[in-house]
């Protein structure tokens, strides 16, 4: 099958409910083709920056990338538009049952999220706790608010439920976080 701009897409490993281990990111990718291909929303990942230092040219059409290194810190890992509103986000996994490390959010993103904000875009962090799979969308506002409130070190599971939104498991788009977007920015209209 072929999305709306022609890349072929293997909606075999995405649209069954066997694959419900899938992890975030390949959840977020069927999400975001399904958001592309019923003209819902435009959002991509973004490809880490490098520098490839070393590579080898057996043929030009097997050519290996033997050295790389990171050009800068990457910001976040996901952008794109919807209804007219940038948006961006990263995507993170905890093994923790009780709470987000801080630590697994690095201050240059947490920056980026925050300049997002301040010029009108929508930053957020969608967070899935493995073992409870349970996956929750986070504003940059809340995650804000959680850092100038408390000294600790870790959001705890309850900030989430209390300030945070459930994205529940669905068949597609698989995470959601579009209709959340749509709720809490947008009033609910479709």
């Amino acid at each position: 099958m072929r999305n709306i701009i022609g890349a072929k897409t293997n909606f075999r490993s995405v649209n069954t409910y066997a694959n419900r281990g899938m992890n975030l990111e390949a959840d977020i990718e069927a999400s975001n083709i399904f958001y592309l291909n019923n003209d819902i929303a435009v959002v991509y990942k973004k490809p880490t920056p490098i520098t490839i230092a070393k590579v080898n040219y057996p043929s030009r059409s097997q050519a290996v990338i033997r050295e790389a290194f990171f050009k800068t810190p990457s910001t976040t890992d996901y952008n794109g538009i919807y209804k007219g509103k940038y948006i961006d986000f990263d995507a993170k996994e905890v093994n923790s049952k009780t709470s987000f490390p801080l630590q697994n959010v690095h201050e240059h993103q947490l920056k980026h999220l925050r300049a997002i904000y301040k010029h009108g875009g929508i930053g957020f962090l969608i967070i899935r706790f493995i073992p409870i799979n349970k996956t929750f969308f986070l504003s940059i506002e809340k995650i804000d608010k959680f850092i100038k409130e408390n000294s600790r070190k870790s959001i705890p599971i309850d900030y989430f439920l209390e300030e945070g939104h459930l994205i529940v498991d669905k068949y597609n788009p698989r995470v959601d976080y579009i209709s959340i977007i749509n709720k809490y920015y947008f009033g609910g209209s479709k």
